[in-house]
């Protein structure tokens, strides 16, 4: 009885010797798999627009998104693991952006967002969720000075320039092009809003403006309004410009039009046809010297086959390749320390990276290792201020022509 007591003795040692060695082995395992750089899969919003008057502009953007998500997880990812894009749907509509962004915070548990497109709905989610959860948001889109001005806390960036300078360049378009009395009309909102002004503020011609409410069945009254002058300048979006645009034309109020980044739209091609030919606008672009900009089409081409069409694709890749650069940077996916290190990611000095998957590779590398890095973004240089503005940029003039959207050139803009 002694004996066989002892001999259960014996194995249950044996058998408590065995479980302590392996959870001994599995700790070790664990720390070195946090020494090579294991952790948490960095998770990365895209809220934009797939419904709603934006709806023709979110997926062509999110093919930005998803070539600097290729590129990162061809270098090995964050933390030795693939970086993940989640897409929400705003449609345009506060109520809902917010509701959406909640989800992306609290339920998919993102570190960063991109997005949203509109500058009124970043607003709104910044204020409303993204700020208090300390989720760094890089609009790629949201344009209006307004933003500017919103206590972030350094968690509110946009990777565009704001129309602080398209505003200008409107302007000076219009004068260039022999204009000196326009008819306005703007979105009621941030965006529409803050463009409209800075045009007035900046065109010395005769200026009469109306706002107007997305979703309006008819704009004639605004028409009438504004009626008088020799141009219409169109700031709004596609499917509300198809509206007025075609009653202008209809009613004799105006044959002649410019346009901004919002209505620069193979929609408003296809819905109001040869009318609008010929027609200008602006928006934000990218320097057509650099080597950047050449790698980043060299890329674009090679995974998709063709150029976007559509503004702001490439500022979406811009702002996923900033932040996992900031990630590989700070060690680290809290925003708490994101934010500060997105403010490092562009600055003079470092090793320079620009688009493309090898350069990506280099700087994760650079990055990961302590050295500073200088993104040079396909669409800017992302030197942001402390507002969360990137201080340079460029501003392009195109024109409806036969059926397509050519660019004509693009002017360079310092913002003070």
């Amino acid at each position: 009885m002694e004996e066989g007591i002892k001999m259960r003795y014996l194995q249950n040692l044996h058998s408590m010797i065995k479980l302590v060695l392996v959870g001994i082995v599995l700790s070790l395992l664990t720390l070195a798999t946090s020494a090579c750089g294991g952790g948490d899969q960095l998770k990365i919003a895209y809220l934009a627009d797939f419904s709603g008057p934006l709806a023709e502009f979110g997926p062509e953007i999110q093919t930005g998104a998803e070539l600097a998500i290729q590129h990162i997880n061809d270098a090995g990812g964050i933390n030795d693991q693939d970086v993940v894009l989640v897409t929400g749907d705003t449609g345009l509509d506060e109520t809902k952006a917010v509701e959406e962004a909640r989800r992306l915070v609290d339920v998919e548990g993102v570190h960063a967002m991109v997005g949203p497109l509109a500058s009124g709905i970043t607003a709104a989610v910044a204020e409303s969720v993204t700020i208090a959860a300390e989720v760094v948001t890089i609009t790629p889109s949201g344009t209006s000075p307004a933003l500017t001005g919103i206590d972030d806390n350094g968690y509110l960036l946009r990777s565009t320039i704001s129309d602080a300078a398209q505003g200008v360049i409107l302007a000076q378009l219009a004068e260039d092009e022999g204009i000196n009395s326009v008819g306005v009309l703007y979105e009621n909102s941030a965006y529409g809003q803050g463009l409209a002004e800075v045009f007035e503020t900046n065109f010395n011609g005769t200026v009469r403006s109306a706002a107007y409410e997305d979703g309006q069945a008819s704009y004639l009254a605004e028409l009438q309004s504004v009626a008088g002058g020799q141009y219409l300048v169109a700031i709004g979006y596609p499917t509300q410009a198809q509206i007025y645009v075609r009653e202008a034309l209809e009613n004799g109020i105006y044959d002649r039009f410019l346009f901004v980044d919002g209505t620069k739209s193979q929609d408003l091609i296809d819905g109001i046809g040869w009318y609008i030919d010929g027609s200008k606008g602006t928006a934000p672009a990218s320097d057509d010297s650099s080597a950047a900009l050449a790698a980043w089409n060299a890329s674009y081409e090679a995974a998709y086959g063709s150029l976007p069409t559509r503004p702001f694709v490439r500022e979406a890749y811009d702002a996923v390749i900033a932040i996992a650069l900031a990630a590989a940077s700070a060690g680290s996916l809290e925003g708490a320390d994101l934010a500060p290190a997105l403010l490092e990611i562009g600055n003079p000095g470092g090793t320079m990276v620009m688009p493309g998957a090898d350069s990506v590779a280099a700087g994760l590398e650079a990055a990961s290792n302590g050295d500073d890095v200088n993104y040079e973004g396909a669409a800017t240089t992302l030197d942001w201020d402390a507002a969360g503005d990137v201080t340079s940029g460029f501003v392009g003039i195109w024109k409806y022509e036969g059926g397509e959207i050519v660019e004509i050139k693009s002017i360079p803009f310092s913002i003070d």
